[in-house]
């Protein structure tokens, strides 16, 4: 008989956990219940007020236009080089994100994201008409980013930001691509395989530039102003991606915190007013893990690297292609595993070097 029900439940996964445990003092069926529900919109009642507007904080506006600057710059990369010089540039202007704060900015642009998905912000708003329901949602969604999950239309609104996500990410590591296989076919030409000059100085510049904070970019900030009543809009901000495929939870992290945020926005319970409870909800716990390991392995590389064309391995792949894997990890997908922490030989002409090559 209880075989039978756990069939009608979930299952025969359900099914065989209870014969695995069958003999055991103590039997738990935590992992067996139902994934959460959807909530329907809540019933509007005729004499409710009209709910506050749309609203969200400027610092995450700030932090979303970090964000965005910093992948418009970087996917920008020149595939080639005519010189050293032009390598250092390159690097200075790709190396120069904070590990932390691009991954705010990458919550911060992922919230942006959502809400351009009309009917996740028409659901949410249904909850804001009553102010102490929208209080206590408010409250809920901020101790427990992940039960956005169950708000109207959230898969829709998380298939946006995944696709968003992925699709910076594929561009970034288009470009690292076409820079890392720079670093083989530039052998041929001698410049490249001269000594980088100061080597030291660079590694050290690499360090500072990872620590500088990065600063609010006007231009950006102005256009990403209008996604936040994005999807009152006929025509949705040319800067952001405004198609995907709905996508069911669990989310990773930075998707739960950036649809949290949106649904906060839609609340009206996401701006100045509310800044600190935004504001916590752009600091995951482990926000910058990955983008820091790109950096150390940066740093690997640089100290190891010596002629012109190692540069150019280190930049196309610990700067970008690292860089890339670490924003398609945060939105949930694999990009295939490059983390080589210095320049691999690869085949070359007998009168040139590989990287990693002995001089």
């Amino acid at each position: 008989m209880i075989m039978a029900l756990l069939l009608k439940g979930n299952g025969a996964r359900c099914a065989k956990a209870l014969l695995a445990l069958a003999g055991v003092g103590a039997l738990t069926l935590a992992g067996c219940a139902e994934p959460p529900k959807p909530l329907p919109p809540a019933p509007i009642p005729p004499q409710a007020v009209a709910p506050p507007p749309v609203a969200l904080s400027s610092h995450v506006i700030e932090a979303a236009s970090e964000y965005r600057d910093y992948m418009r710059k970087a996917t920008a990369t020149p595939a080639s080089f005519a010189n050293g010089s032009a390598i250092e540039d390159s690097l200075v202007a790709d190396e120069a994100y904070e590990a932390q704060q691009l991954s705010r900015g990458v919550i911060a642009y992922g919230a942006l994201v959502a809400l351009q998905d009309p009917g996740f912000v028409a659901g949410v708003r249904t909850f804001a008409v009553d102010p102490d329901g929208r209080k206590a949602m408010a409250a809920r969604i901020a101790s427990d980013p992940s039960y956005v999950a169950v708000l109207p239309s959230a898969a829709s609104a998380a298939g946006l930001v995944i696709a968003t996500l992925n699709n910076d990410s594929a561009k970034l590591r288009g470009s690292g691509e076409l820079v890392k296989q720079f670093a083989y076919d530039v052998q041929h030409q001698a410049w490249s395989k001269k000594d980088v000059i100061d080597p030291a100085g660079r590694l050290a510049r690499a360090k500072s530039l990872s620590a500088a904070p990065m600063t609010p970019v006007p231009d950006e900030v102005e256009g990403l102003k209008g996604a936040v009543t994005g999807s009152d809009s006929k025509v949705a901000p040319k800067m952001i991606l405004v198609s995907g495929v709905a996508a069911a939870p669990p989310y990773t992290p930075v998707v739960n915190r950036a649809l949290a945020i949106a649904a906060l926005a839609a609340l009206g319970e996401g701006g100045e007013d509310n800044e600190a409870q935004v504001l916590s909800l752009l600091n995951e716990s482990t926000g910058g893990f990955c983008l820091n390991m790109s950096k150390l392995n940066l740093y690997q590389c640089l100290a190891v690297a010596k002629p012109w064309y190692e540069d150019v391995f280190c930049l196309g792949q610990h700067v970008l292609i690292d860089t890339s894997q670490c924003v398609a990890k945060e939105a949930g997908t694999v990009q295939p595993a490059q983390m080589a922490s210095a320049p691999p030989a690869a085949p070359a002409p007998p009168t040139a070097h590989a990287p990693g090559a002995s001089q």
